[in-house]
């Protein structure tokens, strides 16, 4: 079963990407470089957390 969730910028904490990803193979929270259009640069982009 795959997941969708929002990438959250590191730097800024803008939500800028949706992104999807199988949660029996990938446990852990995604981590991915992404460009940041609100930094207009690449920075370290994280699985939002869920409320």
């Amino acid at each position: 079963m795959r997941l969708t969730f929002l990438m959250r910028c590191s730097v800024c904490n803008s939500e800028n990407y949706l992104t999807e990803k199988n949660r029996k193979k990938t446990t852990d929270r995604l981590e991915l470089m992404k460009f940041c259009p609100k930094c207009r640069k690449q920075t370290l982009h994280r699985e939002k957390t869920k409320r």
